[in-house]
């Protein structure tokens, strides 16, 4: 029987030099992919799924964050009154409000002192409600949900049923100071006495925010440290600024910050209180109200746009060195 000789068929040159060098011969297929190549790909999914995840966000500031600030850039360097196209005017908005609007300083002095009067009694206020509420008490729950009423309640509202307690006649305040002998007081209609209804308003419906933020804070204070004070012979007052100041330096420096803040941009309070005009006289005529009048009274929207970058550089100002002082008497400490 005869056996048939297979022969092998010829090696191409490539897979001998391949065989020469110690190297697998290529199959003409594609290389398998290793470990990192598919982790490569899920971390590029990954990535992907998150960018989708966010867009809508993304979106929503782009939208009403970062174009309502550019667009509004670009109107204080303009002239418009909402109906004829803005014409650009370089500087002359800022030059107008720094050096021929006597009414900005008013406003100035006046939102100066409104936050004066709104942001010392705020933070006093607050931290001792938060000191008050600060306890185990039967019924404690029920005392803080009252104290917190406020934060609730619709600002332009509260404002209305205040200036039925200010009224000079026969409003409820100066009907329980009648009882003890004093006059009536003109709280909405002498300029001076207007400033300070605002601020009591004000003060009212702030106290709240900063008791919530404070009452967080003394609860993170670690118990141990006020037994080792008594232990040193330390009284409630000498403990109160020597351990519970200190550790809550942080959420009281943002009480300040964003009370101040509220008290520059205050307008809805000031609004419903006394109307648009800033009366009686200009006893009320904040930054908030200046800018609501030349924007929405006067059409003069690119002179309104300088103004409010105006107030948002003094806030900024403020800010940086209200965090500036925080810092510094944390690294003392």
């Amino acid at each position: 029987m005869l056996e048939r000789e297979v022969t092998a068929p010829p090696a191409r040159r490539g897979d001998v030099q391949a065989q020469c060098s110690g190297v697998a011969p290529s199959t003409g297929g594609s290389a398998p992919r290793g470990p990192g190549s598919v982790r490569g790909q899920l971390a590029r999914r990954r990535e992907r799924a998150g960018w989708m995840f966010i867009a809508p966000n993304l979106g929503a500031v782009l939208v009403f964050l970062v174009f309502p600030l550019a667009f509004s850039l670009y109107l204080s360097f303009h002239s418009w009154d909402l109906f004829s196209p803005p014409r650009f005017v370089g500087v002359t908005n800022y030059r107008r409000l720094f050096g021929s609007d006597p009414l900005f300083l008013i406003a100035l002095r006046n939102t100066a002192v409104f936050t004066v009067l709104t942001l010392v009694p705020t933070v006093a206020i607050g931290l001792a409600v938060a000191s008050a509420l600060h306890r185990e008490l039967r019924g404690i729950g029920l005392f803080r949900t009252i104290a917190f009423l406020p934060l609730v309640a619709s600002t332009v509202a509260m404002a209305v049923v205040w200036r039925f307690i200010f009224t000079t006649d026969d409003g409820l305040l100066n009907l329980l100071l009648g009882w003890f002998g004093i006059d009536p007081v003109p709280w909405l209609t002498d300029p001076n006495w207007a400033l300070v209804s605002l601020s009591i308003v004000t003060v009212w419906k702030s106290v709240p925010f900063a008791t919530v933020i404070l009452l967080a804070a003394l609860q993170g204070v670690p118990e141990p440290l006020y037994e080792a004070a008594k232990i040193d012979g330390a009284g409630a007052i000498r403990r109160f600024w020597s351990v519970t100041v200190p550790l809550i330096r942080g959420p009281l420096s943002f009480v300040f910050v964003i009370t101040v803040i509220n008290s520059v941009q205050a307008f809805d309070q000031a609004y419903a209180l006394t109307g648009s005009g800033g009366g009686p006289e200009t006893g009320t005529y904040l930054l908030g109200i200046m800018l609501f009048q030349h924007a929405f009274g006067f059409y003069e929207v690119g002179y309104a746009a300088a103004l409010a970058w105006v107030i948002f550089a003094i806030l900024l100002v403020l800010t940086v060195v209200q965090l500036r002082f925080a810092r510094r008497a944390e690294v003392e400490l």
